[in-house]
């Protein structure tokens, strides 16, 4: 049996194992840049939106409350969307100029709870306030409609509303999750392999 234990070579190999921090930091950057574009995407989006819906309460003057409730439902809800959504900017935004592990490793935390709670709580009260608006919005023309069209229009957009909810929702929130949860392993795993 030998008895020479080559501590330089497990030393080495263990190095291997360890992500490149300056690929850790570039992969963070990216993340940064691409959710803050995320983010500027999804306020004019939502602006535009909301803008919308008040040229076409303005100019087409509803008669039905339900209508005018409808349409505050849908404004409110993008609103309550965009507020908890718009404080990841601060996280997204920080910028030191000799970042350490530990930070990142922190700031990709906390930037992890805030996409948890408004992946689950706050889309799911932006969803059912969307739903619940669109509903009430639609009912005045639904109405107005033939029986045969407005049973196809109510099916149409409830088949949208559930496709949005059962498909797209779950195949953005893995999407953004798959990439935080990398970055978070590799700077834990440096962090870990930095306090041993």
């Amino acid at each position: 049996m030998n008895t020479n234990i080559d501590f330089k070579k497990i030393w080495n190999k263990k190095e291997m194992d360890i992500p490149k921090i300056e690929e850790l930091f570039i992969k963070v950057d990216k993340l940064k840049r691409d959710n803050i574009l995320k983010l500027i995407i999804v306020n004019v989006t939502l602006f535009l939106t909301i803008t919308f819906m008040g040229v076409i309460w303005y100019y087409f003057q509803p008669e039905l409350i339900t209508t005018k409730i409808g349409i505050t439902l849908c404004i409110l809800a993008m609103i309550i969307f965009l507020l908890p959504y718009n404080s990841q900017l601060f996280l997204l935004s920080k910028n030191k100029t000799e970042p350490s592990i530990k930070d990142c490793l922190k700031n990709l935390i906390e930037l992890k709870e805030k996409q948890v709670f408004q992946q689950t709580t706050m889309l799911s009260v932006y969803f059912i306030m969307l739903s619940l608006g669109i509903g009430l919005y639609l009912f005045e023309y639904v109405s107005k409609m033939s029986i045969s069209l407005g049973i196809i229009v109510s099916i149409v957009t409830l088949l949208w509303l559930l496709l949005n909810w059962i498909y797209f929702r779950p195949k953005i929130i893995k999407k953004q999750n798959t990439k935080l949860h990398k970055l978070l392993e590799g700077f834990r795993s440096l962090n870990n392999q930095m306090i041993n």
